[in-house]
């Protein structure tokens, strides 16, 4: 294909074609249209008792929530050429509406403020390379070791959201095994093994065809039920009732600077910086593991071109904060596109489309169940398992870093902790074996800011 997008998107260079692409994005999409609803449901605190009420408006921050992944993944594949993709930040999400506004009493106003300053200073940042130099001095085994982690951390979302794994309400341990007494358990358990037996036979959109299938089978098996008990089935997938939406834009443009006033200079600055700090590392983890898997890494575990995807991705912060949809960021659900055969930026470009689509007709997008979609992220995360082969294992020095790295994101559900962890062992192995030298001086910095960044509630503590 020699025509324009094939051009402009260099599918040659890639060894890609247009079907493939779109087949990506298409996946890309549906594995991560639960932020469509997800987003407005912390931040407007559902089903949260004592905070009903107190949140933003669902139907507006869906809005800016398809907004804001629309136009930044627009962004992010026309400038950058490569199939990642934005939408506001889970994790980053409930740190706005339960630690601002909940915990420090923010209003909401004022802590998409607080968004919207650390993407202002993380922009800085990109602009003058620093984030780069950051990223390139990360050693080549711990830059691995992120990307086992993060396919660790999309496998245990996907187990998580199917309720395969569930949190106890009650006893000693902090997981357990789900129920398997209703629809979604089956719908869940079918949807698995039909996506794992279409990946072995190596069938060509496995992934997206066992979203559709499973979704299918969901919509199948509830209207049954339904008409047998003549009630709906919770958790399983149905056609919606109504399918266009208006777009709410009410609460874009909100911003309060107010917050140095209520907080005080140091605990605002604080504040800032713990927020800016998980943003900067959730992206370098998702940029080096997601790039790992596509290929797109050179021998040094570096990204070509990688300021122009952290310039997008910075911009998306501010405008997450500006939006009041919290702040956007890079996606580890991009891997599933990856994992489909998408190696340009024309499946950021379909995703952005469809989220914007979205805005309209939202209501189609609750029609794949979380039980749908988590079949996919697990099969995501066993793909990038495999990178784990080329960790140094018999040298203990690189090897338990990584090993904390990687096990420290899904066992506190942060991509960021799992870095932070890595380097502050990394740093402090390399340091008492008197090789601190060796080691880059930034890899040092970050070390020494995840020491504070891990130690806040100490330092906020003892300033009270």
């Amino acid at each position: 294909m020699t025509g324009p997008i094939a051009r402009y998107f260099r599918f040659a260079e890639r060894s890609t074609d247009l079907a493939t692409e779109l087949r990506a994005g298409l996946t890309t999409y549906m594995v991560m249209a639960y932020i469509v609803f997800v987003n407005p449901s912390i931040l407007g605190y559902v089903g949260v008792p004592g905070l009903e009420g107190k949140g933003l408006p669902f139907a507006a921050t869906l809005t800016v929530t398809c907004l804001t992944a629309g136009v930044l993944s627009i962004a992010m594949g026309l400038a950058s050429n490569y199939p990642l993709v934005l939408a506001p930040g889970m994790g980053l999400n409930a740190v706005v509406a339960f630690e601002l506004v909940a915990g420090r009493g923010l209003t909401w106003p004022q802590a998409m403020t607080v968004v919207f300053l650390e993407g202002a200073a993380i922009t800085l940042l990109v602009l003058t390379r620093f984030r780069e130099a950051v990223m390139d001095a990360v050693p080549l085994g711990l830059k691995r070791a992120i990307g086992v982690g993060i396919g660790l951390f999309i496998a245990f979302i996907g187990f998580f959201t199917s309720g395969f794994v569930v949190k106890p309400a009650s006893g000693p341990l902090p997981v357990a095994l789900g129920t398997f007494g209703g629809l979604p358990s089956v719908v869940f358990v079918v949807g698995f093994i039909l996506t794992a037996w279409l990946m072995a036979r190596r069938v060509r959109g496995a992934l997206l065809l066992g979203i559709v299938l499973t979704t299918l089978l969901a919509i199948v098996l509830n209207g049954v039920l339904a008409s047998w008990t003549g009630f709906p089935t919770p958790g399983a997938a149905r056609i919606p009732a109504a399918i266009v939406q208006p777009p709410d834009l009410s609460t874009l443009g909100r911003l309060d600077f107010g917050l140095v006033a209520r907080l005080g200079v140091v605990s605002a600055v604080l504040v800032t910086f713990s927020i800016m700090l998980s943003d900067f590392f959730d992206t370098m983890g998702t940029i080096i593991g997601v790039g790992g898997k596509a290929g797109f890494l050179d021998a040094r575990g570096r990204l070509p071109g990688v300021n122009r995807v952290l310039l997008v991705d910075s911009l998306g912060a501010a405008l997450g904060g500006l939006a009041n949809a919290s702040s956007n960021t890079t996606y580890i659900e991009s891997a599933a596109g990856v994992a489909e055969g998408g190696r340009t930026g024309l499946p950021s470009v379909v995703v952005g489309v469809l989220f914007l689509l979205s805005m309209f007709f939202s209501p189609l997008a609750g029609v794949i169940p979380a039980q749908a979609t988590a079949p996919a992220l697990i099969i995501v995360g066993f793909f990038m398992m495999t990178i784990a082969r080329d960790i140094p294992w018999e040298d203990y020095e690189e090897a338990i870093p990584a090993f904390v790295t990687m096990l420290a994101m899904p066992f506190t559900w942060s991509i960021t902790n799992g870095i932070g962890a890595g380097f502050v062992t990394y740093s402090a192995i390399k340091t008492l074996n008197g090789k601190g030298r060796q080691v880059h001086w930034m890899v040092h910095l970050a070390a020494a800011a995840f020491i504070v960044y891990f130690g806040l509630p100490l330092i906020e503590h003892a300033m009270q």
